[in-house]
């Protein structure tokens, strides 16, 4: 990040929930002097008050950035506050789902540098991955700075165009979620096979994490070698797998019905 740009100038933090903490956080021990944050929230968390950040201040004239980390049903009323920041040169961050550049536009006027950013919900633990992707006014400058802000929290990659965002939505944005359902899953499995509720939870919650480091560890390994990695020809994986890689009703076909029915869900709420 280039710190020294965004102490010298400040950071506006429009909405400090879970997602906005984390971002804070990860800024924080990256140096972000505590003086030069300037957060604005209806409810602002004790933390926020133990860290001596400025809540619900006078906003600087000339930022550096502006991170938009509100709900969008939220944005109608709190982005008026902010339109004039649009008329400087200051990097306008959003991090809120659906809510496009075009949108933006409207509000802090064509001029404006804009980039739109899709986190998931592992950012809280510093193991998420976002998306970027920028208006015609952001330069290389103002998406290195995006990326460095967003690393904070995990990995960050661009994205070619707009479009793709809602594809980005519905497969790491909701992600997530399918993961955990797959732990809730794995487990009921165990338990129809005999293992106490608790023990099968267990199992499976550790299964999956396990794997998943073990991917996060070994980038360089497709998951497809992964998997034949630990699938014995004729063994007890091989039979699982058998059903689960089955074109008609396996996972294959299951989760891009999922990420298909998210990625549309997307695009009607960014209608």
């Amino acid at each position: 990040m280039d710190m020294e740009r965004v102490n010298a100038r400040g950071l506006v933090l429009l909405g400090c929930g879970k997602m906005g903490s984390a971002l804070l956080a990860g800024w924080l021990a990256r140096g972000l002097k505590h003086q030069t944050v300037t957060v604005l929230d209806p409810n602002p968390s004790d933390w926020l008050q133990a860290q001596g950040i400025r809540v619900n201040g006078p906003v600087p004239a000339r930022p550096a950035v502006v991170v938009l980390a509100v709900k969008p049903q939220m944005m109608g009323e709190a982005l008026p506050l902010l339109a004039p920041l649009g008329q400087t040169d200051a990097l306008i961050l959003s991090v809120a789902a659906g809510t496009t550049l075009a949108r933006f536009e409207t509000v802090f006027g064509p001029q404006a540098v804009l980039v739109r950013a899709m986190p998931n919900t592992p950012a809280a633990v510093g193991r998420g991955i976002t998306a970027i992707v920028g208006n015609a006014r952001a330069g290389e400058a103002d998406l290195a700075l995006a990326e460095s802000l967003l690393s904070a929290v995990g990995e960050v990659v661009r994205l070619q165009s707009e479009s793709q965002m809602d594809a980005v939505t519905g497969l790491s944005g909701s992600g997530p979620a399918y993961v955990f359902h797959l732990i809730e899953a794995m487990a009921a499995a165990g338990e129809a096979q005999g293992l106490a509720p608790d023990l099968a939870m267990r199992l499976a919650r550790a299964t999956v994490c396990g794997a998943g480091e073990l991917a996060h560890q070994t980038p360089e390994t497709s998951a497809a070698q992964l998997r034949i990695n630990v699938t014995s020809p004729g063994g007890t994986t091989a039979a699982g797998l058998s059903v689960l890689m089955d074109p008609k009703s396996g996972f294959p076909d299951l989760l891009r019905r999922a990420v298909a029915a998210a990625t549309e869900r997307g695009r009607e709420l960014g209608q």
